[in-house]
C-alpha cells in the first residue's frame, strides 16, 4: 500500500452525504482518549466529538515521555503489512472502540471499513494509546489529525523528538498532508530521523528532508 491516506467515502458510499466529512479528534489522558478520523476529502466543516473510555487503553500507563514513544516505535521497525495491505495496526484499530465510533460517525456499518487501508496514522495512534501519551490524538486520517493539533495550539515548525511529523509530498500545507510519522532526531542539517508506518508496506526508520514537512504536532509529554 502507498503512504497516501485513504478515501473512506468509497467504502461507505451513500451513507455519507456528498462533501460531508466527520472528524473525531481528541487527546490521550489519564482518564480518557479521543479519536479522530474522516473521509479523504477537503471538508469545509469538521465535527468534533467527546472522549471515549479509558478502558480502550489496554493497560497503558497515564502519561509518557517522548523517549517512551520512540522506544516503543523502535520495537515495531520491520513490522510488515500482509499481502492484502492489512497490518497489526489496522487490526488494532478495527477491534478498538475508536474504530467502531469513527465508523459509525461516518455512516459505515462497522469498523471493518479500516481494514486493508493506509495505516501510517493508525500506527501513530497505536503508539500514543499503548504508551498512555496525553495529547497524541487517535486518528486514522492525517489531515484531520494535523488540523486537530493546529486547533489545540500544539502545531509548529520545530522537529522535536517525539513530535508527530506531517508530510505533504506535493506541498499545500495541512490540506496537502498525506503521510505521518514520529520524529526521532533533528539532524540540524535540513533533515530529520523518523520512524514511520506504512512506508514501503512496513514500519521503517527514515531520514527525511524537512522541505517535505507541513508541520509538527506536539503531544503533551511528561
Amino acid at each position: 500500500m502507498t503512504a497516501r491516506t485513504f478515501d473512506l467515502t468509497k467504502r461507505v458510499g451513500t451513507r455519507v452525504a456528498a462533501g460531508a466529512v466527520l472528524s473525531l479528534a481528541g487527546a490521550f489522558g489519564f482518564a480518557s482518549l479521543a479519536p479522530s478520523a474522516q473521509a479523504d476529502t477537503k471538508p469545509a466543516n469538521v465535527a468534533h466529538v467527546a472522549a471515549v473510555s479509558k478502558a480502550d487503553a489496554n493497560g497503558a500507563k497515564a502519561g509518557a515521555s517522548a523517549q517512551d514513544v520512540i522506544k516503543l516505535a523502535r520495537t515495531q521497525v520491520g513490522t510488515h503489512e500482509n499481502a492484502s495491505g492489512n497490518s497489526k495496526f489496522n487490526n488494532w484499530y478495527v477491534s478498538s472502540s475508536l474504530g467502531e465510533q469513527n465508523a459509525h460517525r461516518i455512516g459505515a456499518e462497522s469498523a471493518s471499513v479500516y481494514k486493508n487501508q493506509s495505516w501510517c496514522d493508525m500506527f501513530v495512534s497505536w503508539l500514543g494509546q499503548h504508551t498512555g501519551t496525553m495529547g497524541m490524538g487517535a486518528d486514522a486520517y492525517t489531515v484531520s489529525h494535523a488540523k486537530w493539533f493546529k486547533k489545540t495550539g500544539r502545531f509548529g515548525e520545530t522537529p522535536k523528538p517525539g513530535a508527530v511529523v506531517f508530510f505533504a509530498w506535493n506541498g499545500g500545507g495541512i490540506k496537502g498532508v498525506d503521510h505521518v510519522g514520529i520524529v526521532v532526531k533533528d539532524n540540524h542539517d535540513g533533515t530529520i530521523n523518523t520512524i514511520e508506518g506504512n512506508t514501503g508496506d512496513a514500519v521503517k526508520k527514515k531520514v527525511r528532508d524537512t522541505s517535505t514537512v507541513a508541520g509538527y504536532g506536539y503531544p503533551e509529554y511528561r
